[in-house]
């Protein structure tokens, strides 16, 4: 893999059924939300629909051992959702899901369709490799407030990805640092599918493998390396 990728053993002993697979990405044409992108988001949630069959999307087994997870690093799971579980509540509300962009969209559509979190990150803007840790407290997060930029930190023992310069995702998958996150004008970008037992292995793994399928589709002749997931989900 070209960007390096680690699990602390802290965050391992906190959570022994995490798994992650990457998927790396060279030579993408992103752009404004279209149809075809738009088409991509209301059939994940037609899927969604009929996978959880009524249910709420918390009551999914998978959604339900992330919950267990954000109660062990002490994060409020109904007020600080993870991603996926975030995104299914939208799709199946009134609203539906956001259009941001091509890429954000296609990812969006991944992460409802098989509830699973999906993160993508423009690599021209990690430094160094990427770290999923449990914070200190003093690490940067660079985020949007009242219309502007600002640096929060995250809390003492809270789970998050950073790099060299600082934290890109707050809360495991809850909150995406604007500094890294995929822009109309990104080219490369790496895409992170994240994973609790119960879910296996072979299921992080279609949800990748229909993910870069997608990537092929709106961007033909980007280079696509579909990593082996890594943990024990």
């Amino acid at each position: 893999m070209t960007l390096s990728l680690t699990v602390s053993d802290e965050v391992g002993a906190l959570a022994p059924g995490f798994a992650h697979l990457a998927v790396e990405a060279h030579g993408l044409v992103n752009g404004p939300s279209n149809a075809d992108s738009s088409a991509l988001l209301d059939d994940a949630a037609r899927r969604l629909a009929e996978r959880l069959a009524g249910s709420a999307p918390h009551e999914d087994p998978h959604m339900a051992a992330w919950r267990e997870a954000y109660t062990a690093f002490g994060a409020k799971p109904s007020r600080t959702r993870n991603s996926a579980e975030a995104l299914a509540r939208r799709a199946l509300a009134d609203g539906g899901l956001p259009r941001i962009n091509v890429l954000v969209d296609l990812y969006n559509a991944i992460s409802v369709a098989h509830l699973v979190p999906v993160g993508g990150e423009d690599t021209d803007h990690i430094t160094g490799g990427m770290r999923l840790i449990r914070a200190t407290g003093a690490e940067p997060f660079v985020t949007v407030a009242g219309g502007e930029e600002t640096v929060e930190h995250p809390e003492a023992g809270e789970v998050v990805w950073c790099d060299d310069e600082g934290v890109t995702c707050r809360r495991w998958n809850w909150r995406q640092g604007v500094r890294t996150r995929l822009t109309e004008e990104s080219v490369n970008a790496l895409f992170l599918l994240e994973g609790m037992a119960p879910m296996t292995n072979g299921e992080l793994e279609a949800a990748a493998a229909e993910l870069a399928e997608s990537l092929e589709k709106l961007s033909p002749g980007a280079r696509i390396t579909v990593h082996e997931p890594r943990g024990r989900a």
